[in-house]
């Protein structure tokens, strides 16, 4: 029998193979840019298809990656099974203990909504529409995190299935190896079909999105470093330029903030941003936490784009003037993100990722509407990147990495050369493949 037979007779969900109706769909990853030639793509029905799947595979001398949505995807998977986990649906919250127990197909906005009426939230980033699962195994760099850390710290406990097929509960007690190298290290180690994790408490929020004309870029630039020094770890601040151009619209500056704690709280930290003049919008309220995706109201159906992300050191003078030199088109957005607070006080028991020395991030961002469009953005991104190197320190956050970058680049070396060694440990024959392995 094919490998493709062997799959099938293993699988209870579908499997499609090159040819199939629906196969260049159920390839095609969120990030509609991303080309993925994979052998086949198999729609999981719950964690023995995955075992089974993973040990037809490695039979076969294969690898398999797995996806809830793709938008993280690299693009690396020429010949590999792909996974998908959508049917991993499940949702339990338990508000006495502060816990949430989710499937591998569950994306954070679900995760919200059932944490939202008990005052507790999970460690949720800007999108309800990206999978739980992928962006723990990334590290997770949420709204919240200056107040609680990263989500993949927050994690009791994986379900996964390992490289030769076998089901298992990894947690610290459990295997703290494995545990420590999937808070952080990506999806290289293991499958994973569930995952436990605390929620935090998050009684009040504050927050949404101000806006102004582009000519207000540089007052706003630099309330933003006076607001973001000295700010208690409750508070949040993302500064976004943006460009419309291309889609008939003008510039424009957006100020996203969240605060735990009550509005009076917020609005007073936030009282400089309400003395540049010109507003266009103010968004801010206190929100349910269900609602928090509002705040960047970013598309939740598969698009195209390319980005580039950079972490700085420090945003200083000649930093600021770097992003302010000239427009940022053909980019759509170039986003600063403000880090510090609980990330740069890594607990000890922490995962891969560790902690950020960095206090801010820049998130590069275009739509590659045509081929010499998405050259373009390329290029602006590698001009703007140099311009910021003097500030930049080199390391990228791992769920931010782009397409052509490498896992080395979200590790210190030591957390690094670790992650490599659990990878030959646990997985000697390359069965499974993360969108940015760890050996490459």
């Amino acid at each position: 029998m094919t490998f493709e037979k062997d799959l099938r007779a293993a699988i209870t969900g579908r499997v499609l193979v090159p040819g199939d109706a629906g196969f260049d769909a159920a390839r095609t990853p969120w990030n509609v840019a991303i080309d993925q030639r994979v052998r086949a793509v198999v729609d999981v029905a719950d964690a023995a298809d995955v075992a089974a799947a993973v040990r037809c595979a490695g039979l076969a001398g294969l690898a398999v990656t797995t996806q809830t949505t793709g938008h993280g995807a690299a693009g690396d998977v020429d010949g590999v099974v792909l996974l998908r986990t959508a049917a991993l649906d499940g949702v339990e919250v338990l508000p006495q203990e502060r816990i949430a127990r989710v499937g591998a197909g569950v994306r954070w906005g679900a995760v919200l909504a059932a944490a939202s009426p008990h005052g507790l939230t999970g460690l949720a980033g800007s999108s309800p529409g990206v999978g739980v699962v992928g962006y723990t195994l990334g590290g997770g760099l949420s709204w919240f995190s200056r107040r609680y850390g990263l989500a993949a710290d927050a994690v009791r406990s994986f379900d996964v299935v390992t490289a030769d097929g076998a089901t298992a509960r990894v947690s610290a007690e459990s295997d703290a190896e494995l545990f420590w190298a999937l808070r952080g290290g990506g999806g290289d180690l293991a499958v994973v079909t569930a995952v436990e994790f605390e929620l935090k408490p998050a009684p009040q929020l504050y927050g949404g999105r101000m806006m102004w004309p582009a000519d207000r870029a540089a007052e706003l630039l630099d309330v933003y470093r006076t607001v973001t020094a000295s700010a208690p770890d409750e508070l949040t601040v993302w500064l976004d330029l943006l460009d419309f151009s291309a889609f008939g619209g003008a510039p424009a500056v957006a100020v996203d903030v969240t605060h735990l704690g009550s509005a009076a709280e917020g609005a007073a930290l936030l009282k400089p941003f309400d003395e540049v003049a010109g507003r266009t919008a103010d968004g801010r309220r206190m929100l349910p936490v269900a609602e928090l995706g509002s705040i960047c109201a970013e598309p939740l159906d598969p698009s195209p784009g390319r980005s580039r992300t950079e972490l700085l050191g420090e945003l200083d003078d000649a930093a600021a003037a770097a992003l302010l030199d000239r427009p940022i088109a053909p980019l759509l957005s170039v986003q600063l993100r403000q880090l510090g607070g609980a990330l740069g006080r890594p607990a000890p028991d922490g995962g891969a990722t560790g902690g950020f020395t960095e206090q801010h991030l820049v998130y590069m961002f275009g739509i590659p509407t045509a081929p010499d469009v998405a050259a373009a953005i390329g290029e602006r991104q590698s001009e703007l990147a140099a311009a910021l190197r003097p500030v930049t320190t080199g390391r990228k956050p791992f769920t931010m990495l782009a397409p052509g970058e490498r896992a080395a680049a979200a590790f210190p070396g030591a957390a690094l050369a670790r992650l490599r060694d659990v990878k030959r440990a646990r997985d000697p024959h390359g069965v499974l493949r993360s969108n940015f392995p760890v050996l490459a």
